[in-house]
């Protein structure tokens, strides 16, 4: 069974993998991980903004950060602006309020086809995960082969089918 042991992790570490994919598209519901790794130029280096503020969620569209040390409201606000996210910091004492426009149906069709890229990168990553196991399980004997093949299959399914129920859900939470 020790193939398919190895499976069962690389599945379990492809699928940890697009979700944080995932996690980083933004949608109509704002996020936390939306803005965590914009990078900002402070002192002595180059840190995320999670190391810097901890960062909040008011709904329906707003993010809130709370810089640690007061001085980084403008620089945060600035690295924010200018990360290519399309938005807009708002410095309001020692709170940056970050608020989410809405999304665009063209922006809506790109993020689509990037979540149905993403997924299927996962998928060849699991199809060569795949091509790995079934040959160490060619040099299982003849009465194993069959019954590691079958239970190889019932896995590589159940990702298929769980990939597909992800990005189901991350393109309806698009069109929120």
């Amino acid at each position: 069974m020790e193939p398919l042991k190895e499976i069962e992790q690389l599945i379990k570490d492809i699928l940890i993998w697009l979700k944080e994919e995932f996690s980083k598209i933004r949608s109509n519901r704002p996020s936390s991980k939306f803005i965590e790794h914009i990078k900002v130029n402070y002192t002595d280096g180059v840190y995320s903004i999670n190391q810097l503020a901890s960062i909040g969620v008011v709904p329906p569209r707003e993010i809130i950060v709370s810089p640690w040390d007061t001085s980084l409201v403008s620089i945060i606000s600035k690295a924010i602006e200018s990360s290519g996210l399309g938005l807009k910091a708002t410095p309001e004492g020692n709170i940056i309020r970050v608020h989410l426009p809405s999304l665009t149906e063209e922006r809506i069709k790109e993020l689509t086809k990037l979540i149905k890229s993403l997924a299927e990168e996962a998928r060849i990553k699991m199809r060569l995960a795949r091509d790995k196991v079934v040959k160490k399980i060619n040099e299982s004997p003849e009465d194993q082969k069959f019954k590691f093949k079958n239970n190889l299959q019932k896995m590589v399914d159940k990702f298929n089918d769980e990939i597909d129920t992800i990005v189901e859900l991350k393109i309806k939470e698009l069109n929120e």
